[in-house]
């Protein structure tokens, strides 16, 4: 049966951000979720969830208009769910890997889809306590979701560059700004997404792996940005979950605005030369090695530039689109981030300053992070 594509005739916002739940005293990894769900608010039953293992939760926002109803929705909710952690003995890591606790210790939700995916995939689910930013921006038809994810492969790299939060896993400083991308691209189905020419050719690749058994839905398509026919967008799924609200508004307003300029250019007809699939996996290796100290391809000239240079001009061309949009504010937030570092700079930092005390790592997240809530209203 095909997929109806919903169309969302706005570049409206719906953002996913998976946090660990971890002990104040320990700084570990805590299985709490279960019993915070027990007293979610039934409003927000669709917008606080489980995620795969006990120890990490998803907050999810409504639909958007602005990312400042963004920061707003979210605001709300992370309060709620900051106190509700504080009352238990636990707190949320803004992290997308977490640097002291085991993979092997944590255990799975009680959900029928999560233990069919455990069962599925095996020792490679096992290793899935990482945590992401996912960002959904509403596109008026299903052919542009298609276009949409050809033409975010040359941006993809700088959006994990700006928001690697990753560099540690199981105890050890894996050498990597972003290890949770090299932990994501371990299913079948996740990385770079495949080329596809519509959204008739996406119908017949989903039915096709849910006929062979391969997937359940299109849920289990994990690429780095895809289209999602019920809400009528496209998700970049590519960033690590970054360390502050301020760091994340930043990119979500990069994201929308790299969406909907795109969005305007296609409606025009404008010819785009596409960016090679290799150029892209080369500049997303070394986004993921280096950060925002990485050397790039320019997938126009193919020469090595900065990944600071390449999101200074990104956020160049961005500038008219956010005034539209109404998030310049937001918008600027990116050259604090090219200027100071991102999530996994400080971990780093602290790391090497420390000895390699990753107790030390996490608590200088923490402080970072502070109270998500309050963070962009004293910064900005």
């Amino acid at each position: 049966m095909a997929l109806r594509f919903t169309p969302s005739p706005n570049p409206t916002l719906g953002v996913e951000i998976e946090l660990g739940l971890i002990n104040q005293e320990t700084g570990e990894l805590a299985m709490d979720v279960p019993a915070m769900l027990e007293k979610r608010p039934p409003e927000w039953e669709d917008s606080i969830k489980p995620e795969f293992m006990r120890s990490y939760l998803e907050f999810n926002t409504g639909v958007c208009n602005t990312v400042e109803d963004v920061r707003r929705d979210l605001s709300e909710k992370l309060e709620w769910g900051y106190d509700l952690a504080n009352s238990m003995g636990n707190t949320f890591l803004w992290s997308g890997t977490h640097p002291i606790s085991h993979w092997k210790d944590q255990l799975l939700t009680d959900d029928a889809r999560y233990q069919w995916l455990m069962d599925t995939m095996q020792f490679v689910a096992r290793r899935l306590v990482v945590f992401g930013l996912h960002v959904h921006v509403g596109v008026d038809s299903g052919d542009k979701a298609i276009q949409m994810c050809d033409r975010l492969l040359r941006h993809l790299p700088v959006l994990l560059a700006l928001s690697s939060n990753s560099p540690h896993w199981c105890n050890r400083n894996t050498g990597l700004h972003s290890y949770r991308s090299k932990v994501m691209e371990s299913l079948p189905t996740a990385g770079l997404p495949e080329n596809m020419r519509n959204w008739s050719e996406y119908n017949w690749l989903i039915d096709h792996l849910i006929a062979t058994d391969f997937i359940h839905s299109p849920r289990e398509i994990w690429w780095d940005v895809r289209p999602v026919a019920r809400f009528g967008t496209v998700e970049i799924r590519v960033m690590d979950t970054p360390i502050s609200m301020e760091h994340m508004l930043g990119l979500v307003a990069l994201t929308q605005c790299i969406v909907s300029g795109l969005s305007t250019e296609i409606d025009k007809g404008m010819y785009l030369v596409d960016c090679h699939p290799m150029i892209a996996r080369q500049n997303k290796w070394h986004a993921s090695r280096y950060g925002l100290e990485a050397t790039l391809a320019d997938p126009d000239t193919m020469l090595a530039i900065s990944a600071k240079q390449q999101a200074r001009m990104l956020v160049d061309l961005c500038k008219p689109v956010a005034e539209k949009l109404d998030c310049s504010k937001e918008l600027s937030y990116i050259e604090r981030i090219i200027e100071h570092g991102t999530g996994s700079t400080i971990q780093r930092r602290v790391c090497e300053q420390n000895n390699g005390d990753m107790k030390k790592v996490v608590d200088a997240t923490l402080a970072a992070t502070g109270n998500p809530w309050e963070q962009v209203a004293t910064t900005s």
